[in-house]
């Protein structure tokens, strides 16, 4: 049985491998037709739009992940059935349970891959990729900000903009207010606040300080101060991709610190925590339903289990990007969110894996 279990783990690695190899340099020509213009307008270093690529590269693969797999899987298995290998490998007297183990072993291998990639990898690609994105992509009536951020710092100071706009490290209408034993101790007003990142500091235009002291007001006007604060930069960044560049362990400190200041983003941030963890998961799910699909010879031949397969996946992103949703946008529990299609997925797999033995 090693060569049955040589034969189909080596042609389950290498079709997935093939198929990784073929649709992301698709992906990378669709995603630099699309943009080549704004890089050439932006006149972007050669090392720069290289070293986005290679992030998208890894961003790309770590997003589509379960989809490349399960269409490999039907395909290659697809092969086997039209070739009635499969028929032959059953007919010797193997078991179904017995011919799925080198598909479980190669989703073993994937899954740890891809919980490597998503816990370390994904992160830093995802850190550069949007960062590439917002300094030469985004146009400036188009640049993207963050409304209404009001965050409480720590135990004593509280921060509040109306706008911040990321690539100009600027923020409108800034307060920053410090209390003591739950009494206002002074509040400060500025236009704007800018992040000078040379000197790490911030620069307030039209500054206006109310100190209170023993019921005592007394107010600092100036046209510009420059000043150090108790926050990061980060702390009004753009909530749409911060969880997404961090790993694992600084993921779980900033969601504690984001609990801690009342961040009404939590939702988005612990789906992007669950995924880590469901996605290696989904990678065996997926193949038992690839498996069963597919290890049938039917009339149709290998187009029909492509086209059945493909409608599964298709309903396993809608119901994935859906249930992520409203995660993200309602207060709808982000464990049942990311763990619902798997479930369900999982539901069907055993059906389908029954039907497949019989």
């Amino acid at each position: 049985m090693k060569i049955l279990d040589w034969y189909i783990l080596k042609r389950y690695l290498f079709t997935f491998l093939m198929m990784l190899l073929l649709f992301i340099p698709i992906g990378i020509t669709v995603d630099l037709a699309e943009k080549v213009g704004k890089i050439l307008e932006n006149k972007v270093p050669f090392e720069e739009t290289a070293m986005y690529y290679l992030n998208f590269t890894v961003y790309f693969a770590n997003l589509l992940f379960p989809l490349f797999l399960f269409l490999s899987v039907i395909w290659f298995t697809s092969k086997l059935a039209n070739n009635t290998e499969i028929v032959a490998f059953l007919s010797s007297g193997v078991s179904f349970s017995r011919f799925l183990r080198p598909y479980l072993i190669g989703a073993t291998i994937v899954a740890a891959f891809a919980f490597i990639l998503g816990m370390y990898l994904a992160p830093v690609a995802s850190q550069g990729f949007n960062e590439f994105k917002y300094k030469y992509l985004k146009k400036s009536k188009n640049i993207q900000q963050t409304r209404d951020v009001y965050r409480q710092i720590n135990d004593n100071d509280y921060i509040y903009v109306s706008n911040f706009i990321p690539k100009r490290k600027l923020g409108m209408n800034f307060t920053y207010e410090h209390f003591e034993n739950n009494e206002l101790k002074y509040k400060i007003f500025a236009d704007n606040i800018r992040y000078l990142e040379e000197d790490s500091i911030y620069r307030l235009t039209s500054y206006l300080k109310r100190s209170f002291n023993n019921g005592i007001e007394t107010v600092e006007k100036e046209r510009r101060v420059d000043m150090d604060f108790p926050f990061e930069l980060e702390d009004l960044t753009p909530v749409q991709y911060a969880a997404e560049t961090k790993t694992y362990g600084e993921l779980l400190d900033f969601i504690a610190a984001e609990k801690r200041r009342g961040s009404p983003n939590i939702g988005r941030y612990e789906v992007v925590k669950l995924r880590k963890w469901s996605l290696p998961v989904s990678i065996f799910i997926l193949t038992i339903i690839a498996v069963a699909v597919s290890s049938v010879k039917r009339r149709g031949g290998m187009g029909v289990n492509l086209a059945f397969g493909i409608s599964i996946a298709m309903i396993y992103v809608f119901f994935d990007k859906v249930f992520g949703v409203m995660a993200e946008q309602s207060n709808f529990p982000a464990i049942v969110a990311v763990w619902f299609p798997n479930v369900i997925f999982g539901i069907l797999a055993i059906y389908l894996l029954q039907n497949a033995k019989r």
